[in-house]
């Protein structure tokens, strides 16, 4: 495709809309990155019609703080005291601090508060309420001074300094952008899947048309007898856990003593947007678990799997559980959500109609773009995953730093229409999962009670995706004993915690009653990474040391490519 550099801030600007909004805006519904205004004021009307006095109250102060910051700034009140620099880090520059920039800066946070707290005020359904503070924080957000070159004094000063290189370089990174749909997180040309990202040693030991299956080469002398087969996110790449080798995860399972088996997720072509969620399970989870117990020469596995890789895991296991079928040591869930009574903010973009329109779009085939789940995900973070690089790349023209796991933030996979209306419909908008016997998966009523082997649950205390304390409920549905684990840090951050950087805590208590709450208030800090935790609690699992196996799979199923494989390195289209 042949790069168009805008020849105007208009037509940039318009560029960078329909990138965040997306050319299937109408079909996106609430997944937006930008609110909808006419929805958000819709909201706001229903909600103060109920209370019009707090209305006027919130409109009375907001008025009379502008005044005053009006006369302090511009001195018509000698003896009004001048604000002092703003506190947000994006006015931290001293840029900001010149009279009028200040000025803006001020007064655009007296207007973001005032409508947090017309939000927050509006007498509205905890749905209508949630979808409002949600358009609200996405306008605020959206409309910061920092991010415009006309109201940004750092991007003026560059410009001015640069002779206006910075803006012929912001435009040329805003053109390669939106060719490829999607704001720029990292420099991409700094990795390379294969070269310095998931390059731990191994090779593809199974592939069918949904996955395939890697197994690593041992790093120790012996190993446990009972393998350990991943099951990563189908929404993302699993490199997430091999991302480079002194933060992989697979490399720390490795060094413990363990034989890892890793799903790769094939990103789906248009010609298998009928695939099912029962097939993800059967061809996908199952056939896994099954291939790497021929492989070892053993009856069971343990097993693990990372959010909706979790998810996955925990249906084909009440699928084995309900055939009689017992192939599984131990299950470990990280950041899994089975119970979806909570899930926080992504309730927003989940409801009726929502669900319905893709079920009839997805009624003869299709597939969901993964730039169109990495946009949702990123919005519930536009302040930290969207504005910063439009501020850095555009309006000053440089390249984003290297980050490795920004890097795979952006490289998603498409996924079956079909699957994927399937399981927004059971999960977020009804959750039936949670419900035995509620949903047939794969020929058989699932009762998540019978999963009954070991497990280990771990949360992140500030997940945005899987709120913590809605993993937490998955200890009451599982008909085993869980060891629960809250790990600091967000979603990925919070997984992906490598010992020897020893960073962040985690919370472990032993008591792991049906109060949230009271786990936490009761559960003790510890130190560092919770990998060596989890290590220490899967060794007993594992079954006895042996000597490391000399090979990689068998001759039913022999070594092919090595790893990473091909499927990782599809691009979305």
């Amino acid at each position: 495709m042949t790069k168009t550099t805008p020849k105007s801030p208009a037509e940039a600007y318009a560029g960078l809309s329909r990138m965040l909004l997306g050319d299937t805006a109408e079909k996106l519904g609430a997944q937006q990155a930008l609110p909808d205004p006419a929805e958000m004021m819709k909201l706001l009307t229903a909600g103060f019609a109920a209370n019009s006095g707090r209305w006027l109250e919130l409109n009375n102060r907001y008025y009379r703080e502008q005044l005053e910051l009006w006369q302090a700034c511009a001195g018509v009140k000698p003896e009004a005291e001048k604000p002092a620099p703003p506190q947000d880090r994006r006015f931290k520059a001293p840029e900001w601090q010149e009279p009028y920039f200040s000025y803006l800066a001020h007064s655009y946070l007296l207007s973001a508060r005032w409508l947090e707290e017309m939000a927050t005020a509006a007498p509205l359904e905890p749905a209508a309420r949630n979808k409002l503070t949600f358009y609200t924080r996405q306008l605020i957000d959206a409309l910061s001074p920092a991010n415009f070159p006309w109201s940004n004094p750092e991007a003026i000063k560059l410009a001015a300094a640069t002779e206006g290189e910075s803006i012929n370089r912001g435009l040329k990174n805003l053109a390669a952008d939106i060719d490829k749909g999607l704001v720029s997180m990292t420099d991409e040309s700094a990795f390379e899947v294969g070269r310095n990202l998931a390059i731990t040693p191994g090779a593809v030991v199974y592939e069918n048309e949904f996955i395939q299956l890697i197994q690593y080469r041992p790093l120790t002398g012996t190993v446990y007898e009972l393998p350990l087969v991943i099951v990563p996110p189908c929404i993302n790449k699993y490199y997430i856990l091999d991302l480079q080798p002194d933060n992989s995860f697979v490399s720390h399972a490795l060094s413990q003593g363990h034989t890892v088996f890793m799903v790769s997720w094939r990103n789906i072509p248009p010609e298998m947007g009928k695939a099912t969620w029962d097939d993800y399970l059967q061809h996908g989870v199952m056939r896994a678990l099954a291939v790497a117990r021929e492989i070892c020469g053993v009856q069971k596995v343990n097993a693990l799997g990372f959010c909706v890789g979790g998810t996955l895991l925990a249906s084909a296991l009440a699928v084995l559980r309900a055939r009689g079928e017992d192939p599984v040591a131990s299950v470990t869930l990280l950041t899994t959500m089975l119970d979806f009574s909570d899930t926080g903010e992504l309730s927003v973009f989940v409801d009726e109609a929502y669900v319905k329109t893709r079920e009839a779009e997805f009624t003869e085939s299709g597939v969901l773009r993964g730039r169109e789940l990495a946009l949702t995900f990123a919005s519930l973070r536009a302040n930290d995953l969207i504005w910063p690089y439009v501020v850095n790349n555009y309006l000053k023209g440089n390249t984003p730093p290297p980050f490795d796991l920004l890097y795979w933030n952006g490289d998603s996979t498409n996924l079956p229409g079909t699957m994927y209306a399937y399981y927004v419909r059971n999960t977020y908008l009804e959750n039936n999962l949670r419900i035995p016997g509620k949903l047939t998966m794969c020929g058989v009523p699932v009762d998540l009670g019978r999963i009954d082997m070991p497990a280990y649950v771990l949360a992140a205390r500030e997940d945005h995706i899987v709120p913590w304390r809605t993993a937490y409920a998955t200890n009451g549905l599982l008909g085993s004993d869980t060891q629960f684990v809250l790990a600091a840090s967000g979603h990925i951050a919070g997984v992906i915690n490598p010992p020897a950087r020893q960073k962040r805590n985690y919370w472990l208590n032993a008591n792991t009653g049906s109060n949230a709450e009271h786990w936490l208030d009761t559960a003790t800090s510890q130190p560092g990474s919770w990998w060596p935790h989890w290590t220490d609690w899967l060794a007993p699992q594992a079954g006895l040391l042996i000597p490391a196996r000399t090979g990689l799979g068998s001759s039913e199923f022999p070594a092919g490519e090595p790893a990473p494989g091909r499927y990782v390195k599809d691009k979305c289209g």
